[in-house]
């Protein structure tokens, strides 16, 4: 077991409307806390009115479960991590406006200079092949170094890269119907929490 007392802190903030997001955040944790990483899983929440999301069959009784399993994100969250990953499905090769919300009320945060020096990494999920997955992680990274934090992109420094994902950052598509990460899309994001995580944890003790 890790000792949290020195861990590397991970914050994962994430949107997910059908699970497949979360199962990718999943995966991420999971290669995070094999690492020796303190996770956090946060879902940020809806912005639709709940007769907007009624019209959509499933998306209220899939957000009232996945809230029911994860806290929001808050600020204190993002203080407290030496790093955070940021996942989303893609609208249209930008992230979710819940994400991109949740991103844009860490400017107090980004005032005070206090994510300075954290790692950050994302991930995402579309509908369709080329749906803007690599687009959506990459515009993920600009917030990230408006922030003052360190981008930790998966690139190919593991062998299931050639194989899924992006060198940006775990992803997958669920063909319009669905269709949860596939074993090597998993893979992929557990590596990327592995190696988010020791970066982190290298962080920490070169400024320790």
């Amino acid at each position: 077991m890790p000792n949290y007392q020195t861990a590397p802190r991970i914050l994962i903030a994430f949107y997910s409307r059908t699970g497949v997001t979360e199962a990718l955040a999943k995966g991420i944790a999971d290669g995070a806390r094999e690492a020796g990483g303190d996770v956090r899983m946060r879902r940020v929440r809806e912005l639709a009115s709940k007769e907007v999301m009624e019209l959509s069959p499933g998306w209220c009784e899939a957000a009232d479960a996945m809230n029911g399993r994860y806290e929001a994100p808050t600020e204190e969250d993002a203080e407290w991590a030496d790093a955070i990953v940021f996942g989303t499905p893609s609208r249209f090769g930008s992230p979710a406006a819940e994400l991109k919300a949740f991103i844009d009320s860490l400017g107090g945060l980004w005032f005070q200079g206090r994510l300075n020096g954290k790692a950050a990494s994302a991930f995402a999920s579309s509908s369709t092949t080329h749906g803007g997955n690599e687009a959506t992680i990459l515009s993920l990274y600009v917030p990230a170094a408006h922030l003052g934090m360190i981008v930790v992109p998966t690139g190919y420094a593991d062998p299931t890269l050639f194989e899924a994902g992006t060198p940006y950052g775990a992803s997958s598509v669920s063909q319009n119907a669905g269709i949860m990460p596939t074993p090597t899309d998993l893979a992929v994001a557990h590596f990327q929490g592995r190696r988010v995580t020791e970066v982190a944890a290298a962080l920490r003790s070169a400024n320790a």
